[in-house]
């Protein structure tokens, strides 16, 4: 597992005061594996920018009193996850631009490996668990295909404690059938955990900006359904 060096650390960045309020602490994982190709990987690093550039997204980090922590990591085999920003408290324009440039040069890792999608979910607890201390704390994991490498799912939530972690689901259409309804059915988790569908590559970034949105806004007033769906 390749960690980067702390180059995007919340002390260069610009951490918040150790007093100040966190609402969420909300970590990315994004997909990688074998199945993601150059043309699906530019498409989903472009769609994070621009929903992180979005004026919407921009103001539900921004506007409420309290702050947002934010991480992105990428992954792909059981053994292979690697951030791409580490931890950030949000606090300005300043930090999500510079969020977005850290995003726009970063190169990619291994691009052949398998799909450990529960690895990926140990991967983000363990993020989580040494994020700053937030009212909320949600992952949010995309992908486009069933975990085939390493443990499952559903035996990472049946060995690991995930209490008080919401895990948020963006399932990729296009490449295995039904992935939507796996991802529905084993990899969101926690009371009012949803998926926001992405059909096909091409619609990621209209996925991403969403699912952005519904977590920084509508989900932490209470605001969805359990088991949630969009699309």
């Amino acid at each position: 597992m390749r960690v980067l060096a702390a180059s995007l650390s919340i002390a260069i960045l610009g951490a918040a005061p150790a007093d100040a309020a966190c609402r969420l602490a909300l970590a990315l994982g994004i997909d990688v594996s074998r199945s993601v190709d150059a043309r699906d990987y530019q498409i989903q690093r472009d769609g994070l920018i621009a929903a992180l550039a979005d004026p919407v997204i921009q103001e539900a980090f921004l506007k409420p009193e309290n702050r947002v922590a934010f991480a992105v990591y990428e992954w792909s085999g059981q053994a292979h996850q690697d951030m791409i920003v580490d931890w950030v408290m949000v606090e300005s324009a300043a930090d999500l631009n510079a969020i977005m440039d850290r995003i726009d040069t970063y190169d990619r890792g291994a691009d052949h490996l398998p799909t450990g999608l529960g690895a990926a979910l140990e991967f983000g607890r363990g993020l989580i668990a040494r994020a700053p201390v937030c009212d909320a704390r949600t992952l949010d994991i995309s992908g486009d295909g069933r975990s085939n490498d390493g443990l499952g799912p559903e035996d990472i939530y049946a060995r690991d404690d995930f209490e008080g972690l919401l895990v948020n689901g963006l399932p990729i259409g296009g490449h295995e059938a039904d992935i939507a309804f796996y991802y529905r059915a084993r990899v969101i988790h926690g009371p009012g955990a949803f998926v926001e569908i992405a059909r096909t590559e091409e619609d990621f970034p209209r996925a991403i900006r969403r699912k952005l949105e519904r977590e920084l806004t509508e989900q932490l007033l209470g605001g969805l359904p359990a088991d949630g769906d969009g699309g």
